[in-house]
């Protein structure tokens, strides 16, 4: 069974492009989503978050997600710290969840694919770009952060033009008809490429 990793920078809308995989009976992983709830479950992690961070880390059981987020944006070597504590966990739980699907191939959602070196554990790679304009504008009507916000956030992200030459695919999402044109395309390319070898 084939591994698609799928990425994008914030607001590229890699998450509804996942979906739209999921709707084609493609098993789908969400990497954030699981590493949200590892989190929150794992007892390994939180020691160990709660050693780095100090007991803010968690209200209660509860992770603190605010204040680690205000900690790790400024600091490159606690968000190095936190991913080698979280990363494998999430790198495992994968392994795990892949062996119980029954497909040509899986896909696994990851924001930071390229950025960790996730892209060498795939078959193949797709990318979701979408205009920076139309990104920032999505961010800001999500999540309801200013334009700055959302602009550091992406000065901070690999650069499209990078991960363009290091993805198998591109789907680029503006309009919601082509994009499910282009998902449709790669979907079946992936089940021949899958079915090949």
């Amino acid at each position: 069974m084939k591994i698609v990793g799928l990425t994008g920078g914030i607001g590229s809308g890699k998450t509804t492009v996942a979906k739209m995989f999921s709707e084609l009976g493609v098993p789908t992983y969400i990497a954030d989503d699981e590493a949200k709830a590892l989190i929150n479950r794992s007892k390994v992690i939180k020691r160990k978050l709660i050693n780095l961070f100090g007991d803010q880390a968690y209200l209660g059981n509860t992770y603190n997600k605010t204040f680690i987020a205000q900690a790790i944006f400024n600091d490159k070597s606690l968000l190095k710290a936190m991913n080698s504590i979280v990363h494998p966990k999430v790198a495992s739980h994968f392994i795990k969840w892949k062996e119980k699907q029954q497909s040509d191939y899986v896909l696994k959602e990851s924001a930071i694919l390229f950025e960790h070196g996730g892209d060498k554990d795939c078959d193949f790679t797709i990318l979701v770009t979408a205009p920076e304009a139309v990104r920032i504008q999505r961010v800001v009507d999500r999540d309801q952060r200013s334009k700055d916000q959302v602009q550091a956030i992406i000065n901070n992200q690999l650069p499209d033009a990078v991960k363009i030459k290091k993805a198998s695919f591109v789907i680029e999402n503006t309009d919601m008809e082509a994009t499910k044109n282009q998902v449709f395309k790669v979907h079946k390319k992936l089940i021949k490429a899958s079915k090949v070898s």
